[in-house]
């Protein structure tokens, strides 16, 4: 009893902090919150539910236009053309669920993209996707051509699946020399394959992939937040340390009644 009792208290100190802090939402991080949700409902196969929360999204990204939020004509152009892509994929009976998760997901962290003010979603594809090149440069470099191919395509399908996004937070002509490289590796496979002239693209790329996604996550935590997350972290460990020394408490006395009952 003493135990729930501390962790019902653990969890009441964990949420206060974000209950002082909590702020209303403004309308983007509105928007934001619905492309979420559109989200949640393709992971679930609830496509009438996403449907629905994509029109409603239309709905209110127009009032939020409308009202004078400053978007800018690109940023217009990119919402408006992931939207659409959204929206036709979680109406598209023939498209199987992987296909409606990326281009629901593409919605996704161009929504996020416009109302993080901090790391935005798209910069956690770091991980899979530099692995993925990783991969198929090392194929390129072996002369392993199925290996090559599979993780290309790879690599090309997610890349495609942030490119809207790093629109938004990358300038265009930086955006436009990575893609000019994805573009010739794609393009010219087997002198990727064969030449090491054109092995050189891929080193560069991925130079250019690894120098945006460092840019994107050298900016530090909000300072104010600290003692939220050092606080929080503290309440977790020493939840975990009580509750662990109980179990080993339990399992010791279970170990002494075992010892005496054998002793008997």
């Amino acid at each position: 009893m003493k135990a729930k009792f501390i962790l019902l208290f653990s969890v009441l100190l964990i949420m206060a902090p974000f209950a002082v802090y909590a702020e209303p939402q403004s309308p983007v991080e509105e928007l934001d919150n619905i492309s979420d949700q559109a989200l949640q409902m393709v992971k679930l196969h609830r496509y009438d539910d996403a449907n629905r929360m994509l029109e409603h999204f239309s709905e209110e990204f127009l009032l939020v236009a409308g009202n004078g939020r400053p978007f800018s004509m690109d940023e217009l152009r990119i919402i408006t053309v992931a939207h659409d892509e959204a929206l036709e994929a979680v109406g598209n009976v023939d498209l199987g669920h992987a296909e409606r998760m990326n281009r629901v997901t593409k919605f996704r962290l161009v929504i996020d993209a416009i109302a993080s003010t901090h790391q935005p979603l798209w910069a956690e594809m770091e991980g899979p996707i530099m692995t993925v090149f990783n991969d198929m440069k090392t194929a390129a470099y072996e002369g392993d051509n199925d290996q090559f191919h599979s993780n290309l395509n790879s690599f090309l399908a997610m890349y495609n699946v942030i490119h809207p996004s790093m629109k938004i937070d990358i300038t265009p002509e930086r955006i436009q020399k990575v893609d000019a490289k994805v573009s010739f590796i794609d393009q010219y496979r087997p002198q990727v394959l064969q030449e090491a002239s054109s092995q050189e693209e891929l080193e560069a790329l991925e130079s250019d992939l690894q120098n945006i996604f460092d840019d994107m996550t050298e900016d530090e935590a909000d300072p104010s937040l600290w003692w939220v997350m050092i606080s929080t972290g503290s309440i977790i460990i020493l939840t975990l340390s009580y509750v662990g020394w109980r179990k080993y408490k339990g399992n010791s006395e279970k170990t002494r009644d075992v010892q005496k009952e054998r002793k008997n």
